[in-house]
């Protein structure tokens, strides 16, 4: 498979692509007598890799990191390989969890905006209400700072 093949693909950019190869978050692509790319399922494999935590999150140097243990020859490098993927999953469950939470957060809203609003209008909102809204105290017991409008 050709470079352009692959960046159909994997919807890449070629230049992100060689990218990649250059700084090492893919191992080096096989190429043809004229100097060409050949993408085996193994670099397809990377790719993907590449790609897929590339959007999780993952930074070039972890990706730069990985592709070094991969390509090492010492036996002890998949623990670090596997903390890496570790470490990641930490994050991206951290990202997740603040995620539900503002998404929760906007369903609230969502729900209580018209009450919210007519009470504001008509001078019904009291201090206590207001610090229910930013504490949340109606909305799954949780102390979320909100700023109120």
């Amino acid at each position: 498979m050709n470079s352009k093949e692959v960046a159909l693909m994997f919807d890449l950019p070629i230049d992100t692509i060689r990218y990649y190869e250059r700084v090492g978050v893919i191992p080096p692509i096989t190429r043809d007598k004229n100097g060409y790319r050949i993408y085996a399922k193994r670099d397809l494999n990377w790719i993907f890799l590449a790609k897929s935590l590339r959007k999780a999150g993952l930074s070039i140097e972890s990706l730069i990191e990985f592709a070094t243990l991969a390509q090492s020859k010492e036996g002890n490098v998949r623990a670090a390989q596997k903390q890496i993927l570790q470490d990641q999953l930490t994050e991206i469950n951290s990202k997740l969890e603040e995620m539900m939470h503002a998404r929760d957060l906007l369903e609230y809203k969502i729900v209580t905006f018209d009450d919210h609003v007519a009470k504001i209008n008509a001078g019904e909102l009291s201090d206590d209400e207001v610090e229910e809204l930013w504490t949340m105290k109606h909305f799954k017991k949780q102390e979320i700072p909100l700023a109120v409008e």
